[in-house]
């Protein structure tokens, strides 16, 4: 538990910093002289690096553990926030959301495989990520706001500065804190698990479950850059930069709400799963058709259905991927990339008459017509053999 309880304060810092650039990134482009069009390609080349890194970290976080990639991940994301915090041009800051989004991709495999291995047991591995996933609401309920009132009290420059120094600080306590092995599981075998058998040599080389559930995070991302995208481009100015951030912060509340119901974790991912995408759907909708007045309401709703989805989506994947879980979430942040990566530039080539909110609301529900619905068998234990045991 004490390392959970690490993970999550390093989690929450690491959060908080990247979720506070996200009402400020847009007007920062804009100020550098960037198009709308350019700035879709600018939000999306970040989780287009991803795949690299995503790439790596599978592999690499099984065989090393994950302790020495959340070092390296918030200390090189700290150096380049610094940097960002010098450029004068909107190529300089493409290419700086370019090298971050490599960095990055190594933080998300990392920490989730950590955060599982720490229990054998679905519902408390369950416990864990909605721990997780309240960690990052808490941290993104208050920086959206606090990163626009930075902005508007002491400029781009300064903020970037304080976030990236931030960032690299973090990374130094992990190192001090962060322990080389974890302890073994909790093993509870009272209900009849047994330890899994190893995995033969086709099951190494192959995808340890049906690539269609990759859809998931594929569309849920696409939707969400979409949604990133869309929010700041609102307005111009200031008052819109606190306008965009309270309402992420909205979101974040909603997503908050849902995310307390712990014993919400006692039912089935995939019933969650759907439950959360139908409601995030239908909040794409009424974003689409439903005055300006009440998006307050329809964001604080989105946001229930996020805290409904995504520890229901990293307890999915912790079951059909078995022992593997540095691999399966590298392939869960691959298909979250290409999703955040084709959300937002498919946003900034539509035209003025359509809404980008309606095609969100089409791409989650053709994403469900394709997921291989079927009863989840329970979780085995994981292999003592794992990256955490010495």
């Amino acid at each position: 538990m004490k390392t959970a309880l690490w993970l999550y304060l390093f989690l929450f810092i690491a959060f908080f910093d990247l979720h506070a650039q996200y009402p400020i990134l847009t007007p920062f482009a804009i100020s550098l002289g960037a198009a709308p069009t350019f700035i879709g390609w600018m939000m999306g080349i970040y989780s287009l690096t991803h795949l690299p890194g995503n790439l790596m970290a599978g592999p690499k976080v099984d065989k090393h553990g994950s302790r020495r990639y959340i070092m390296f991940s918030l200390t090189a994301a700290g150096i380049i926030l610094i940097i960002q915090s010098y450029i004068h041009t909107p190529w300089e800051l493409l290419f700086l959301r370019a090298i971050s989004g490599f960095v990055l991709a190594f933080l998300s495999p990392a920490c989730l495989a950590m955060l599982a291995q720490l229990s054998d047991h679905p519902v408390t591995q369950g416990k864990y990520m909605s721990g997780h996933g309240v960690v990052h609401t808490l941290a993104s309920v208050l920086s959206p706001a606090a990163g626009a009132f930075i902005v508007a009290s002491f400029g781009f420059s300064e903020t970037f500065s304080s976030l990236g120094i931030i960032l690299v600080a973090t990374g130094l306590m992990a190192y001090f804190t962060l322990p080389k092995t974890a302890p073994a599981p909790q093993a509870q075998l009272s209900d009849g698990h047994a330890t899994p058998a190893p995995l033969s040599g086709a099951q190494k080389t192959r995808l340890p479950f049906n690539w269609r559930y990759l859809l998931l995070p594929f569309v849920l991302a696409c939707a969400q850059g979409i949604l990133f995208y869309e929010i700041p481009l609102r307005n111009n100015g200031s008052a819109s930069m606190m306008s965009t951030g309270l309402l992420f912060s909205i979101i974040s509340l909603g997503a908050l709400c849902t995310l307390s119901l712990l014993f919400l974790n006692k039912y089935s991912p995939m019933v969650r799963l759907l439950c959360g995408i139908i409601l995030m759907s239908l909040s794409f909708y009424a974003l689409a058709t439903t005055p300006e007045a009440a998006i307050g309401i329809i964001l604080f709703i989105l946001g229930t259905a996020k805290g409904i989805i995504f520890p229901a989506l990293a307890s999915l994947f912790i079951r059909i991927g078995g022992a593997r879980l540095g691999k399966t979430f590298a392939l869960q942040s691959i298909a979250t990339s290409i999703g955040s990566f084709a959300g937002p530039v498919l946003a900034g080539q539509l035209p003025d008459h359509i809404s980008p909110f309606f095609i969100a609301f089409l791409i989650l529900m053709a994403g469900l017509l394709f997921v291989p619905i079927k009863r989840l068998s329970p979780t085995p234990p994981l292999s003592a053999s794992g990256p955490y045991h010495s």
